[in-house]
């Protein structure tokens, strides 16, 4: 059974109308029924959320994929519903929502046709035409021919050898899982067995057993958090970042074979120098990741909280001023006093976390509210959670040798007490003077940014931002972002946005005054990317970008840069790292001059594409329209 067949015209809803996860499924759920799929709606929406209580569907990139089994159910089915202005699904900002519903005896079908549409969604470009999509044959015509993609004759050289792994991604919710249907996909192709261990964001789901160990044949441990790899004993293992599980497994497969475990030699060479120790570098990533993805939904909150308490006016959060108001002094508090008098201490006590477990998390954690207070900040923050998480880690190995009935006492008041004592100790007199006079330097210097150094800076955030749409490139210039978001200078975050709106504003302006240098199918593609760009969905840029690299990316980053130099030149700050033109009425202390900015570097991406790209004559486009259409 394909997706296509299952998946009609009266499947589809291509504006949901509910603004949270529990009317969007309703409304799915409500059309289910109407199609005379379901005759009991109420009991299929309690397995549907039965399963989400088990762990969110949402796996990321925008995408959630809830899925049932239900009596109530007549034949396998999937809905489809999208929302371009996106919503809260199980804590991911979703527009893509996908429901499957099979039979209660339906065998484990549904659960292929999850991994076969998580396959799919895994494609950039995939997912960027179902955002684009202007109509109901459009997405058919989409999974069509993602559905015709040839795969490789299997390979059964390796018919019954055994793979085991770990997965495990930042937020445990969508690269985890993605990571291990990969993996899965490609053994099963190869006729080996497999088990995937899933490190989400609830703990381990199907645990690796000693059996399990003792009899693979290769193993693979594909994280960008910290994993307990000492259960392996010994064995030598690959061990990659999450998204290379996701797009190379093969070669993963192919390079643990390689290591040949069940070899008892093998495994003794393995002991005195496991590959995983030599990667130091990567485990650095991995721990300053692991602090960032717990602390961004606290910059998130307090940033929109800040930036609602100013809308009752400047000071209308100060009780002794004739501004006063009750509500502003709420979200101010929540958000300027907790919130973000909370980020600096948790990315610490994650980092420290993610380097010695919990033992880590308390001297962390102390030691990033030492960097708060003594004004060390975002980046005396980082370097407490590294001196608290590995004076935890050492410690705690110097008293391994005392006896178990000690172990309790050592882990919860030694390991804790000395290690905080370590890092609190390293902050208060060594590091917090310097990185706080290094901090008001940076700020200083920040904020006294004016004219034409203010300009360059805000070029170069919105220029990388336009330049890899997700890539490190934009991750890179996203991370100083919340550094500096961090102490309060929101004149980054602002250009930041602009460089993500820019592409596909600009993109769907050039599809609207040259049409004659796209097909009917962009043309009609660039409408719906009005729409995306102005919700800060850069996605809707991707399927040009894609198509004509050299000509749309330089377009993209030229224009995002000069949006971005007028935004910090203007002196225009934003409070609200997220949300597009929904957040900037509330979030800019210009917000007229700032969408001024996005629709500036949007027309220069515009005129740019019109100037670079040739124009198509009109039989080749209609003659790409029938290509599209058959395909």
């Amino acid at each position: 059974m394909e997706l296509i067949d299952i998946l009609t015209k009266d499947h589809i809803i291509l504006n949901l109308k509910g603004t949270n996860q529990d009317d969007v499924i309703d409304e799915l759920v409500n059309t289910l029924a109407a199609n005379q799929l379901t005759n009991d709606p109420t009991s299929f929406k309690e397995a549907i959320y039965k399963r989400e209580s088990e762990i969110s569907t949402a796996v990321g990139y925008g995408v959630a994929i809830p899925h049932a089994k239900s009596k109530s159910v007549s034949k396998p089915t999937i809905m489809m519903g999208r929302t371009l202005q996106g919503i809260d699904y199980g804590g991911q900002h979703t527009n893509l929502v996908f429901m499957i519903a099979a039979p209660e005896n339906a065998s484990d079908e549904h659960l292929s046709l999850l991994s076969k549409l998580s396959t799919f969604l895994m494609s950039d470009t995939f997912r960027a035409k179902l955002l684009v999509a202007t109509s109901v044959d459009e997405v058919l015509t989409a999974i069509r021919e993602q559905d015709k993609e040839e795969e490789p004759e299997a390979d059964q050289t390796d018919a019954g050898k055994y793979l085991i792994g770990i997965t495990a991604c930042m937020t445990g919710i969508a690269h985890t899982y993605m990571a291990a249907e990969s993996l899965k996909e490609a053994a099963a192709k190869r006729g080996m067995k497999v088990k995937i261990q899933t490190n989400g964001a609830n703990g381990p789901e199907n645990s690796l057993t000693s059996q399990d160990i003792q009899h693979a044949d290769a193993i693979i441990v594909a994280h960008d958090v910290r994993v307990d790899t000492t259960v392996f004993n010994g064995k030598r293992f690959v061990d990659v970042p999450v998204k290379k599980a996701i797009s190379h497994a093969d070669q993963l497969i192919d390079q643990a074979l390689n290591y040949d475990i069940r070899d008892p030699q093998a495994e003794v060479v393995s002991e005195s120098a496991p590959e995983p120790e030599k990667k130091s570098g990567l485990n650095f990533y991995k721990h300053i990741m692991s602090g960032v993805s717990y602390m961004i939904p606290f910059v998130v909150v307090g940033g929109i909280f800040i930036a609602i308490s100013f809308m009752f006016g400047i000071y209308a959060a100060d009780p002794t001023s004739d501004q006063y108001n009750v509500f502003a002094e709420f979200f101010s508090q929540v958000g300027g006093e907790a919130a973000f008098a909370l980020m600096v201490p948790i990315l610490a006590g994650f980092i420290g976390y993610s380097i010695a477990d919990k033992q880590g998390l308390a001297p962390a954690m102390i030691g990033g509210m030492v960097a708060s207070i003594g004004g060390s900040g975002f980046l005396g923050g980082m370097i407490a959670g590294f001196v608290g998480g590995f004076a935890a880690k050492y410690i705690g190995r110097a008293f391994k040798g005392v006896p178990k009935a000690f172990q309790g006492l050592i882990s919860v008041l030694l390991v804790p007490l000395l290690s905080t004592f370590i890092v609190g100790a390293f902050m208060f007199f060594i590091l917090n003077t310097p990185m706080s006079l290094l901090n008001v330097f940076l700020e200083n210097w920040l904020t006294g940014l004016t004219g034409i150094n203010a300009a360059i800076l805000g070029a170069l955030l919105a220029g990388m931002m336009a330049s890899d749409m997700g890539g490190p490139i934009n991750k890179t210039a996203s991370a100083f972002g919340l550094a500096m978001f961090a102490a309060n200078i929101f004149e980054p975050s602002a250009a930041l946005m602009v460089g993500g709106m820019v592409p596909p504003i600009g993109i769907a302006l050039a599809t609207t005054l040259f049409k004659n240098r796209f097909t009917l199918q962009e043309a009609e593609a660039g409408k719906a990317s009005y729409v995306l760009g102005a919700s800060f969905i850069t996605e809707g840029a991707i399927p040009f970008a894609a198509a004509d690299p050299l000509r749309i990316i330089p377009a993209n980053i030229v224009g995002a840069a000069i949006g971005g130099a007028a935004c910090m030149a203007l002196d225009i700050s934003l409070k609200a790292p997220h949300g597009g033109i929904f957040v900037i009425p509330i979030a800019s202390n210009h917000p007229l001059l700032y969408i001024g900015c996005i629709l500036l570097g949007s027309v220069v991406t515009c005129l740019m594409i019109g100037f670079l790209k040739k124009p198509l004559s009109e039989k080749d486009r209609q003659k790409a329209k029938a290509m599209d259409s058959v395909i």
